[in-house]
Parts: C-alpha cells; sequence; structure tokens
C-alpha cells in the first residue's frame, strides 16, 4: 500500500525528490531507445549518460551526453531505464538496477 505523503514536509530537498507535474509529462514523451541509450563509466562524474554509436573489434563507440566520443569494452556500457523513470518513487518499477 502506498501513501502519497506531501512534499512540503521534505521541504529544500523537495524538487530533487519528485518531479514536477509539467518535468513528467515532458519525460513520458522524449524519444527513447533502449538499445542504443546507456551509461557508462567517467572518472570524473562516476557514470554517465551516453548513446552507442557503434560496435566493433570488441569496443563499443558512445557518444557522451557531454558530447565527447568514448570507446569502452562491452561490460563497461550499462541499460539506462526510461527518463519517466527519473527520480521515480518505489524503484520496484525499474527495470535495470545498478
Amino acid at each position: 500500500m502506498s501513501r502519497d505523503v506531501g512534499m512540503e514536509v521534505f521541504g529544500e530537498a523537495a524538487p530533487y525528490l519528485r518531479k514536477s507535474e509539467k518535468e513528467r509529462i515532458e519525460a513520458q514523451n522524449q524519444p527513447f531507445d533502449a538499445k542504443t541509450y546507456c551509461f557508462v563509466a567517467d572518472p570524473e562524474v562516476e557514470y554517465t549518460r551516453g548513446k552507442i554509436k557503434a560496435a566493433q573489434d570488441g569496443k563499443i563507440t558512445v557518444e557522451t551526453e557531454d558530447g565527447r566520443t568514448v570507446a569502452v569494452k562491452p561490460d563497461d556500457v550499462y541499460a539506462m531505464n526510461p527518463p519517466k523513470f527519473d527520480r521515480v518513487e518505489d524503484v520496484a518499477m525499474l527495470t535495470h538496477l545498478h
């Protein structure tokens, strides 16, 4: 059973815990291809979002969200949940847990 908790109890942290209705609608309408969108390891920020551009010779070429192109081993590419699941309150709804 889930309870709808008023976000005011979270004070200043509230905007980081739940998307606004507008943000949720925008996320649901974003194009998303589960076969190409991914996360890759990044030495500066742990992991960064990316899009698979090519796969050859045991390497996957990924274009990161900040415009860099990196070549990584297949084991270093992690599946991404669709944007509609960003800040989801129940992780049981997620397809991929990392």
